[in-house]
This record gives structure tokens, sequence and C-alpha cells, in this order.
């Protein structure tokens, strides 16, 4: 019998409504035969000998090729993102609907990067400590967060501030003497 040099149009069609569904959405191997014009009595069996890489291997090979068409049509990528996200806010904007158009414009920005979502999570109740131990506890807090309160972004590049900015003479003195 051998294997057939190209599909028939009833086998890509059967690939086609397997893979991208009908009408009403996906579709099961016996109801993409039937649609694609198989036999009703059969579309069952042809469902299954259609997607068996033995029996059809065009076929499968076919299917393949469509779900990987498929999932590079839908892959997000940045720029996709951020495309659709304009489109969305452009559409709002044009319909009058402001508070849709900002909403798709933070997203935009989020997306880019340009928002940063912090989270503060408090545990104890600060009504309770005495004024003294308030300002230790701030005082702990500045002591352990240095690091990260002293750090300026520009441009997506972490530059330490302190070291442009001297804090006392003394530090004014040695830093012009490692430059000589």
């Amino acid at each position: 019998m051998g294997v057939p040099k190209r599909l028939t149009e009833m086998q890509k069609r059967f690939a086609e409504y397997l893979v991208f569904g009908g009408p009403d959405g996906p579709l099961s191997k016996s109801e993409a035969a039937e649609l694609a014009g198989y036999s009703p009595k059969r579309s069952r069996v042809e469902g299954s000998e259609l997607t068996n890489p033995r029996h059809s291997p065009l076929v499968v090979q076919y299917i393949g090729k469509l779900h990987d068409e498929r999932l590079q049509k839908h892959e997000v990528s940045y720029s996709k993102h951020i495309a659709e996200l304009d489109r969305i806010k452009q559409a709002a904007l044009k319909k009058g609907s402001f508070s849709s158009a900002v909403n798709a414009e933070v997203s935009r920005g989020k997306a880019a990067g340009l928002y940063i979502d912090r989270k503060i999570i408090k545990t104890g109740k600060l009504e309770d400590l005495t004024e003294e131990q308030l300002t230790a506890k701030m005082k702990q807090i500045l002591d352990d967060y240095a690091p990260l309160l002293d750090l300026k972004t520009v441009d997506g590049e972490s530059q330490d501030i302190t070291a442009s900015l001297p804090s006392s003479p003394k530090e004014e003195e040695s830093s012009s003497d490692h430059q000589k």
C-alpha cells in the first residue's frame, strides 16, 4: 500500500479542525473527522488513524506544524504586549472611556518597568510602642536598609550616591588623595 506523497484536502481539513477547533470551540478527533467530511460511522476510527504516526505520518506532521504556527501567533513577547496595550488604549480613547485608557497606559508602564509594586507587611501594633521604642525601631530600620536607601537608579543602572556625595570633610580629603 505505501505511504502517500501528499495530504488530501480532507486530511488537511481534519488537521485544521483538530488544531483550531470548530465554530463552537475545541473538537475531539471524531468531531474533527466528521466535520472534515469523513463518514459519521467511521469518524472515531478515522480520527484515531489520522493522529497515529504509523498510519498517517504526513497528517501528524501537518498537525505538528499547525500547532507550532498557532503557538507562534499567540506567543507573548514584550513588543507584542506593549503594542497590544497601546491598541487597547487607543480604542478606549476613541470610545471616550478614559478610565480604561489610563489602565491600559499604566499596564504598559508596568510592563516597561516604570512602576514598582511595593508591599509592606507590618506585624505588631505601633500604637503600643512608646516614643523611645518607635525612635529606636526607625533607627534600626534605617540601619538595616541603609545600603538600599543609598542607591540611586539612573537608566536601569544602580549607582551609590554616597560615593559621589562626601558626607564629611575627612572623606573629601581622602577621596581627593586617591585621585592624585
